[in-house]
């Protein structure tokens, strides 16, 4: 089994599925959206950030390639994406197995996009189900249909994003067509799996009442879906983008009002979406 890449593990997450869970956040992404909260995972590769302002110029990294960021006393090198075994993040996921069984949570794959690692994520909900984990999935469903029926039995939960209706405008804002993930939803549903749609509330982008109100036209048909999440945007990530030399398109772009988030839930409260504001 080929090892898994990885950049971060957060323990304790509240809103990545029920309960208490440990959120295994996998690097590699098929999708560049604009708005992107972890624009580090979208490189299928380990990467280093380089942050001038901490450097103390100490000569540590010096003629190391791979180690610079490890030995960097100052942290101003910061190593984005490192291989794991199955055994070894099960050593990770299991020490908070009591949280699990007394919140009645879980272990959520995220991302980038796990299933674009298909072998290692399999792997990973085959060993949860073998230990009665519940499994949540958070994905972009631009993936595989081979790969995603494979992967369906030992999902318990699928957290599905929708970006945008509009084919034209998902390809700007994401670099990818909306087709195959539109698709995989109607798939999932006809399957039986459990879905919490999420989307990413964007001023601008999708907030507008015609791509609202297609939202709801298509979730109101797919059977499985129990809960919208609608997620206000947010610009926390554009430092991130900059840190990590990554183009923001969204410069100063403000987070929705109480006002917009309340109308866009009501439009899909319409088509009798149960919705919530946020994760």
């Amino acid at each position: 089994m080929k090892p898994g890449l990885i950049f971060d593990v957060k323990r304790y997450t509240l809103h990545d599925g029920p309960g208490i869970r440990v959120t295994v956040h996998f690097k590699g992404c098929p999708l560049s959206c604009w708005w992107c909260h972890n624009p580090e995972s979208q490189s299928a590769i380990p990467q280093t950030l380089f942050r001038e302002e901490r450097c103390i110029s100490c000569g540590a990294c010096a003629g190391e390639s791979s180690k610079g960021a490890d030995s960097c006393p100052s942290g101003a090198k910061e190593l984005c994406g490192k291989e794991t075994t199955v055994n070894d993040l099960m050593t990770q996921v299991l020490k908070e197995r009591i949280f699990f069984d007394q919140s009645g949570g879980g272990v959520t794959l995220s991302g980038g996009e796990p299933l674009c690692q298909p072998d290692f994520a399999i792997a990973v909900l085959k060993e949860c189900r073998r230990r009665e984990i519940h499994t949540a999935v958070d994905t972009c469903g631009f993936v595989s249909r081979s790969v995603l029926m494979e992967a369906l039995p030992l999902i318990d939960l699928f957290l599905y994003d929708i970006k945008h209706m509009d084919p034209e405008k998902h390809l700007e804002y994401t670099g990818v067509g909306n087709e195959a993930i539109l698709s995989n939803l109607e798939i999932l549903s006809k399957a039986g799996a459990l879905i919490y749609a999420r989307i990413p509330f964007v001023p601008g982008v999708n907030t507008d009442e015609k791509n609202m109100h297609s939202v709801g036209v298509f979730l109101r048909r797919i059977r499985g879906v129990v809960k919208v999440n609608l997620l206000p945007y947010h610009n926390a990530a554009e430092d991130k983008h900059r840190r990590w030399d990554i183009e923001y398109k969204l410069k100063e772009l403000r987070a929705p009002s109480e006002a917009l988030l309340k109308w866009g839930a009501g439009i899909l409260e319409s088509y009798g979406l149960k919705t919530e504001i946020g994760g």
